[in-house]
């Protein structure tokens, strides 16, 4: 028999459900733009978060990802897709080895 929920796994469960919900919303209005910009939401008010709780690395580490993305962009326009399927990839594995809290 399982053993009910902590209150503490009950608020993940049910952010992560939000989470879902929510990204599925976006899409479903927007497609993959509606998606893109759910995301840069939440992440604008997370990075806000962190800042305000004295955490201000997370600016220049957000900066630092954006010029990765661009760089592995233009590798990709001048025919070099290596890069872009590099971080792709890596970005899967992380977020299906971490999902949302």
């Amino acid at each position: 028999m399982n053993r009910p929920l902590s209150s503490a796994e009950r608020s993940a469960q049910r952010r992560r459900i939000w989470l879902k919900e929510e990204a599925d919303k976006a899409r479903g209005s927007r497609g993959e733009v509606g998606l893109m910009e759910f995301w840069l939401r939440l992440a604008r008010s997370r990075m806000a978060k962190d800042a305000e709780a004295g955490r201000g690395d997370v600016y220049p580490g957000f900066a630092l990802l954006c010029r990765l993305f661009i760089t592995a962009m233009d590798q990709r326009v001048a025919g070099d897709g290596r890069i872009w399927s590099d971080l792709l990839r890596y970005a899967e594995q992380v977020v299906a080895k971490h999902p949302p809290r």
